[in-house]
């Protein structure tokens, strides 16, 4: 009998293997409005199924209640499954709707401990500085977070949206599993520095929005079509001039997708795969779903083989994409590299 299962790939250059595709979870509570809470539980129950061990959250997910959520599922589920949660975006007390980027030691620790306490759990298997503050040293962070795993608290380290040097300066004091910045068909900036600096040093990439937030996979052609409570509605790239102009960079996918008989979500997540063989080091996409039936075409997409062709037709698109990824830039690493 065939095995349904996904192949795996290694977290980190010593680190376990995990299924090549990994799962988002922020979706099931947070930004992308209304979810129905059964399904996405039984999206989590079949992803499991297929292979899928890597599950990706993060503290400010509605406030920790993504990480709440998340917690009976692991607790089943504990030596099936890699837990992987992040801290770094904390709330202003004054005003609750508004944003900050804290990596001083002190935060760390109150985070993980926040974060354990949500997730019911030991130990977070990979423990992410969500975003970079340029006010502290990123040598204090990642000490910080050393310390955490030295405590069994944290079993591996990851970045997210840092620059190569920001990746290697944190390697230096720690080895670093995983940088997980977006990557996709729209947003490859990372190809030149990071992702070469990461295969360099061992650690894996684990691109979110694989799927460009749904954009690639034709679910929705500009924000309009989200409901009013969804955060792409505040995204530059899905609003206006921009988003019709990106609609139409989605006819070489379906020119591909056609060929291979395949999903335009699945040739997306096939390009994210193939990334691995281009750049020589373990790719783990994270793309977010809440409904089984999507996570099962999702994982299909690892069995799409992509031609020299279909790559070609693909590698002009990010080139094109107008607008930027986030109103407000200062919460990636564009900015720094």
């Amino acid at each position: 009998m065939t095995d349904p299962r996904i192949p795996t790939a290694r977290l980190g250059a010593d680190g376990p293997e995990a299924g090549v595709q990994g799962l988002g979870c922020m979706g099931m509570s947070f930004a992308y409005g209304p979810s129905d809470e059964k399904e996405s539980r039984a999206t989590l129950e079949r992803a499991l199924e297929l292979g899928v061990t890597l599950y990706d959250t993060a503290d400010m997910y509605g406030s920790g209640e993504n990480e709440r959520f998340l917690s009976p599922f692991f607790r089943a589920h504990r030596d099936e499954l890699l837990i992987a949660t992040k801290f770094a975006l904390a709330t202003v007390p004054e005003d609750p709707t508004r944003r900050i980027v804290r990596n001083d030691p002190p935060y760390i620790r109150e985070a993980v401990e926040a974060s354990l306490r949500r997730l019911d759990v030991e130990v977070i298997d990979l423990y992410y500085m969500h975003r970079r503050d340029v006010n502290v040293p990123i040598e204090e962070s990642v000490g910080a977070m050393a310390d955490l795993v030295r405590e069994g608290k944290v079993r591996q380290l990851g970045l997210s949206e840092v620059t190569a040097a920001e990746l290697r300066e944190a390697h230096a004091v720690h080895p670093i599993a995983a940088v997980q910045s977006e990557w996709s068909l729209f947003s490859r900036d990372i190809e030149a520095q990071v992702v070469p600096a990461a295969a360099e040093l061992g650690v894996t990439l684990v691109p979110y929005s694989p799927l460009g937030r749904g954009f690639l996979t034709g679910s929705f052609a500009r924000a309009e079509d989200l409901t009013s409570d969804d955060f792409r509605r505040q995204q530059p790239r899905f609003t206006g001039d921009n988003a019709t102009a990106n609609a139409a960079l989605l006819e070489p996918i379906r020119t591909i997708a056609t060929k291979h008989g395949a999903t335009l979500g699945q040739i997306a997540l096939a390009w994210a795969q193939r990334q691995a063989e281009v750049f020589g080091l373990p790719v783990i996409p994270i793309p977010g779903t809440r409904r089984p039936a999507r996570v099962e075409e999702n994982v299909a997409a690892v069995r799409v083989a992509l031609d020299e062709e279909d790559l070609k037709l693909l590698d002009g698109i990010a080139a094109q994409v107008a607008g930027e990824r986030y109103a407000n830039m200062a919460f990636t690493s564009a900015g720094r590299e």
